[in-house]
């Protein structure tokens, strides 16, 4: 976890200030269910991103970088709430880290949940990687927490695990595919959402806040003084 105070943080006597909404920069409502569902345990409502703000262009050289593009013009257009904002990537060993922190558009810009995972696992055949740890890879995420002022929180999370051969269950992106080294064998897709959430890599970048009392019932995702 990286805090970085804004302009305004750190003033003598500041108290922590409970944020109990977050404005969400993404509009994919998978995701948006996803980071609610992860929240809720804290407190925290993630409100869907304002209509006026379109698609920001990410064109950032990382994950972090293109979580922070995002969630700094969501909280200059929410009237005064924080916004969260994450960046995910998929790492493939077999194919050089790709997609890596273009996961989203593999198969092209506009392209579906369907057309990435099959270009993925073309890509895997065509390279002949066909035993489970030739298709070694690994979920990164980097959330990022933006306040108006420019003081942010940033987490991150993996989940290490292999691409399998087929389809195997439901979920979204590349759920169906991805099998968690902590899953027993089972692919995203094939945990129930409570499963998913313990070990994926969202929801382990939501632990590392939750496990620095940033993201505890007691100080619910505070703006904490630079002194703290």
């Amino acid at each position: 976890m990286t805090e970085r105070p804004g302009a305004g943080a750190g003033r003598a006597g500041e108290r922590p200030r409970p944020v109990t909404q977050l404005v969400a920069a993404t509009a994919n409502p998978d995701k948006l269910a996803e980071l609610n569902a992860l929240l809720t345990g804290a407190g925290i409502e993630v409100l869907p991103r304002p209509v006026s703000v379109p698609d920001v262009v990410e064109d950032g050289d990382s994950l972090e970088a293109n979580a922070r593009l995002k969630a700094v013009a969501v909280a200059a257009a929410s009237g005064g709430l924080p916004a969260v904002a994450d960046d995910t990537g998929l790492e493939v060993d077999a194919l050089d880290g790709a997609p890596g922190i273009d996961a989203a558009h593999y198969a092209g810009v506009g392209a579906g949940y369907a057309a990435n995972i099959d270009k993925l696992l073309a890509e895997l055949d065509r390279v002949g990687a066909r035993t489970p740890d030739a298709r070694r890879a690994r979920f990164r995420t980097v959330i990022v927490v933006r306040w108006s002022d420019g003081h942010e929180l940033v987490v991150h999370g993996v989940a290490e695990g292999t691409i399998t051969t087929e389809r195997r269950g439901g979920g979204w992106g590349y759920d169906p595919v991805f099998a968690a080294d902590d899953a027993g064998g089972r692919t995203f897709g094939e945990l129930t959402p409570v499963e998913k959430d313990a070990i994926s890599h969202r929801g382990r970048a939501v632990q590392d806040r939750k496990s620095t009392r940033l993201n505890s019932s007691h100080v619910a995702l505070s703006r904490m003084p630079s002194s703290a």
